[in-house]
C-alpha cells in the first residue's frame, strides 16, 4: 500500500504522529497510510488551492486542533 507523497513534510503528521487523540482518532491510518484516500485529505487540498503547506495544527479533516 502506498502512502501519502506529501507524508515525509506534512507539518501535521511530524508535529502529531505520537499524540493519542490523533491515533485515537484514526486521521493517519484514514488519510496518511494510503495514497488513494488522502486525495481526501484537507490538508491536501488545502495545499493545491492555496499553492503552500496548511498550518500544522489543521487535522485532514479541516478541523483544527
Amino acid at each position: 500500500m502506498a502512502k501519502c507523497e506529501l507524508l515525509d513534510t506534512c507539518g501535521f503528521f511530524k508535529n502529531f504522529k505520537g499524540n493519542t487523540e490523533v491515533i485515537k482518532q484514526g486521521w493517519i491510518k484514514m488519510y496518511c497510510e494510503d495514497k488513494a484516500k488522502s486525495e481526501k485529505c484537507a490538508r491536501k487540498q488545502y495545499r493545491k488551492k492555496h499553492g503552500q503547506p496548511p498550518p500544522d495544527n489543521m487535522t485532514p479533516t479541516g478541523k483544527m486542533l
